[in-house]
């Protein structure tokens, strides 16, 4: 037996998953959380009876509804649904996937599209996070338009952008931009900065790994020392955070940097925690372009003053590059976050219904 329900597939970003109103999904979080490992096909490492695609970026799904919340139209709960474990954790947010929440608010009749101009604002309250996120979704002619000539890397061919602005992100899942209380603490002997803007991440320069900041996402993937070294960074970093045991847990993420060639870039190797990301997670490039601009971490650069404005930051990662504009203020001579604007992609890949097995649903 298996019984079925509405599902949109959408690309967004480099990620990609089904995107759900939450009304089409069990209103008991144990059970949508069984409905959607059966949906993507876990646990299995090639989710071959779902529409998981064996990666952790392609295991990913959305979940949208009207926004209680004021200033917000709608609210986005993101669910990581683990590849090889009946497990799901939507502790962490997805900025790739979120490119895709104004599109599908729209086409799903919960934000009309703009009357005027071809532009419209979709306010996004994500709940993981409990953040605001303002999203401009290209409208021209009352629908949304996918087509356009904005290329990311990581994602072939071109289409319309889609440019988010995140407003409220810092510190939002352990109250503090810099949880520990210093911009840089020594774990296992290394220098390290925790950080919770827009990810929860803990930064590791390249050279103190003895890496030279490049390699390859395989190269670092074979390196089994170099894995479980992370790995108990992360673990040390989610204590220091107050975050407690995160073994089980996604977050915090750990990041390898090294500075760019060129001024304002940082050369960043995103881990999924235990994979090093193909290209980059959005909120990730967010949180280390705010490292590099805010004085005192790993990231940054010991000779920049702190100064107000905007600044643009080039975040390097295998696949290419995310530009990420970054806008501080200045408050009694300390520098702090104010906004963070990247631009994305998006594409509907798919509308209609999917089929869902009855039995790994409701065991």
């Amino acid at each position: 037996m298996s019984y079925h329900l509405p599902c949109v597939l959408m690309r967004g970003g480099t990620s990609r998953g089904p995107f759900f109103l939450a009304d089409w999904l069990p209103t008991d979080p144990a059970e949508r959380d069984r409905t959607l490992i059966a949906a993507l096909g876990s646990p299995h490492e090639l989710q071959i009876d779902g529409l998981g695609g064996g990666n952790s970026l392609t295991s990913k799904v959305a979940i949208v509804s009207r926004s209680g919340h004021a200033g917000c139209d709608v609210d986005y709960l993101f669910a990581q649904v683990s590849v090889d474990e009946a497990r799901v954790d939507t502790r962490p947010n997805c900025g790739n996937m979120l490119a895709g929440v104004g599109p599908f608010a729209i086409e799903q009749g919960l934000v009309p599209p703009s009357g005027t101009g071809d532009v419209t604002r979709v306010r996004v309250y994500n709940v993981n996070t409990r953040s605001r996120i303002d999203v401009q979704v290209q409208t021209r002619g009352g629908r949304v338009h996918y087509e356009g000539d904005v290329r990311i890397d990581g994602v072939q061919g071109t289409a319309a952008p889609v440019l988010m602005n995140f407003l409220d992100a810092w510190g939002a899942v352990t109250g503090q931009i810099f949880p520990t209380g210093q911009r840089i603490d020594t774990l296992h002997g290394l220098p390290v900065t925790c950080i919770d803007a827009a990810q929860v991440m803990v930064l590791v320069r390249a050279a103190d790994l003895g890496l030279r900041g490049d390699e390859t996402p395989a190269e670092l993937d074979a390196d089994t020392a170099l894995l479980a070294r992370l790995e108990a960074l992360r673990c040390e970093a989610g204590l220091r955070m107050g975050m407690g045991d995160v073994s089980g847990s996604v977050l915090p993420k750990p990041v390898i940097v090294s500075p760019g060639a060129a001024p304002g870039s940082t050369v960043s190797r995103y881990f999924t925690p235990r994979r090093c990301h193909r290209s980059h997670a959005v909120t990730g490039a967010i949180g280390v372009a705010a490292a590099t601009v805010l004085p005192g971490t790993v990231a940054s650069d010991a000779r920049t003053a702190p100064s107000a404005g905007t600044r643009r930051v080039e975040v390097l990662h295998p696949a290419g590059r995310i530009h990420v504009d970054v806008e501080l203020a200045l408050l009694d001579g300390q520098c702090t976050l104010v906004q963070a604007a990247l631009v994305r992609t998006a594409r509907k890949i798919l509308e209609g219904t999917l089929f869902v097995a009855e039995a790994a649903a409701h065991p």
